[in-house]
């Protein structure tokens, strides 16, 4: 797959999620096949103001390449004076048209912009203007249902010169409830020349696979159907190949996945911070196995990272499903 000049491995693209995909997610989840991994969402205020917390966000490692960046805020000059200052830090510039969270609504960022298609077109416009990378943009179906304009946001995402638009079918007003309309994505990539790739609900291969066959999107994108369970990414990739799927992780290999994780992070960010940042990420590794809501109790309770290594390996070696699949999404 291509976006622009930049040659992916795979069509089977990591999403990205404020709060979840930093690096040491990033790190976990590339060797299970993903093309293309993004940063989380990354504000081009605090960019431009030098926020040092905003820096850490595009903290990254080369193994993880191509990365793409993904950047949030509602003013086309501030958007482009961003894009230009990390352009140098990634392969691609992402720009945030979806967000839901009223944190970014407020500041008419993210799904706002969607009530403001003169205001996505300038945006897109100046940003493309900035860099010379590859320009990608996220988006849902519209703010709510009687403002559904995905389709106007993809023909002037591509008029101002974006290089492909990931599309997740729910509008605003949805959130994450109810079921994706995979049948959007089929319109908007019917409808455009740049590659699209389809977002929302693909929990397996099979779901990755049934996307593209029913839509004709050019890749996937793995959001929350990865938490804990970045086997979806080799499933995915295997699914579009036309390959067989593997057998569901065992709790071993899930125990020794959660636990690169967890010392990925303890490297990052320290152990005090880890342990904090890694209870959601173990609670998920522990999905679908017996006794699995006494472990998320205790693992959130946990301070000391001695404890918490303790507690994920007598958890995972302790089920009964220890040498045979087990994963439950």
């Amino acid at each position: 797959m291509n976006i622009g000049p930049l040659t992916l491995s795979s069509r089977v693209i990591l999403a990205p999620m404020a709060g979840i995909s930093d690096l040491a997610y990033r790190q976990t989840m590339k060797p299970f096949g993903a093309g293309l991994v993004y940063t989380e969402m990354v504000s081009a205020k605090g960019l431009l103001h030098s926020g040092r917390r905003t820096r850490e966000l595009l903290r990254s490692d080369p193994d993880e390449r191509p990365l793409g960046i993904q950047l949030f805020g509602s003013e086309p000059d501030d958007l482009a004076a961003a894009a230009a200052s990390v352009a140098g830090d990634g392969d691609l510039i992402d720009l945030n048209l979806g967000c839901p969270v009223n944190k970014v609504i407020r500041g008419g960022a993210g799904s706002a912009l969607l009530r403001e298609p003169q205001r996505v077109g300038r945006i897109i416009a100046a940003v493309r203007r900035a860099v010379s990378c590859p320009l990608t943009i996220k988006i849902r179906s519209g703010w709510d249902n009687i403002g559904i304009n995905y389709l106007d946001i993809g023909r002037i995402a591509a008029e101002e010169g974006a290089d492909a638009i990931t599309l997740h079918p729910r509008t605003r007003a949805q959130g994450f409830t109810g079921s994706a309309d995979w049948q959007q994505i089929g319109v908007l990539k019917a409808a455009l020349r740049i590659p699209v790739i389809g977002s929302g609900d693909i929990m397996s291969g099979d779901d990755a696979r049934r996307m593209v066959e029913t839509t004709g999107c050019d890749g996937v994108m793995i959001g929350r159907g990865g938490y804990g369970n970045p086997w979806l990414i080799r499933d995915a990739v295997r699914a579009l190949d036309g390959l067989p799927p593997q057998p569901a992780p065992t709790a071993a290999e899930r125990q020794d996945v959660a636990l690169a994780h967890l010392a990925r992070q303890v490297t990052l960010i320290g152990p005090a911070k880890a342990v904090l940042e890694m209870r959601k990420h173990l609670c998920w590794y522990a999905r679908g196995l017996p006794g699995a809501a006494a472990f998320r109790s205790a693992v959130n309770q946990t301070f000391t990272l001695d404890d918490l290594r303790s507690l994920v390996q007598d958890f995972f070696q302790s089920s009964p499903h220890a040498d045979e699949a087990a994963y439950v999404p």
